[in-house]
């Protein structure tokens, strides 16, 4: 019985050993509803993973910069990141800009991300990209461990599916 109860132990260890080195890859994803990417990056930081951005995360997808640590994220030279200002569905689908929106997502931005921004006049319709030597300067880079651990890919699709988007009235949106 011991030995049974120290190799189950073992497992257990391992098991969370193993979690604790997961990864989740970002590739393609061109966002959403902010509250919703909110919601899935507080239980990615709950989980611990690390976060490795390998691709285009636009719009409300660079909310994981102000969710997950720091020390969670790297960036491949793939990366880029995606940021305008908040909208939300009108009558007939029009857009309408959402300031108050708009000012919670710059707020959730690291103050580094949030210099940037500024730098370039805000966030607006216009959409401005982080990438390159720009962003390799405010993340680290993934390396050689990064593709030794468990890696579960993230894509738009595998967020929510894209191409059927819920907008309740009033849910500030972020244009893909």
């Amino acid at each position: 019985m011991k030995c049974l109860t120290a190799v189950l132990a073992a497992m257990l260890l391992l098991a969370r050993a193993e979690a604790s080195h997961a990864l989740v890859r970002i590739t393609d994803d061109r966002g959403g509803q902010i509250g919703r990417y909110v919601d899935r990056y507080e239980k990615l930081r709950a989980s611990g993973h690390a976060i490795v951005i390998d691709g285009l995360c636009a719009s409300a997808c660079t909310i994981v910069l102000g969710t997950i640590p720091y020390n969670k994220i790297c960036v491949t030279p793939n990366a880029e990141f995606a940021f305008h200002a908040a909208w939300d569905l009108g009558r007939r689908g029009r857009v309408i800009p959402n300031p108050e929106a708009t000012r919670e997502l710059f707020s959730m931005y690291p103050s580094q991300v949030q210099r940037w921004i500024a730098s370039r006049g805000g966030l607006s319709a216009r959409t401005i990209f982080l990438r390159g030597r720009q962003l390799a300067a405010m993340y680290p880079a993934c390396y050689g461990g990064t593709q030794a651990a468990t890696t579960r890919r993230i894509e738009g699709s595998a967020l929510g599916n894209p191409g059927r988007r819920e907008r309740p009235p009033g849910a500030a949106l972020l244009p893909r």
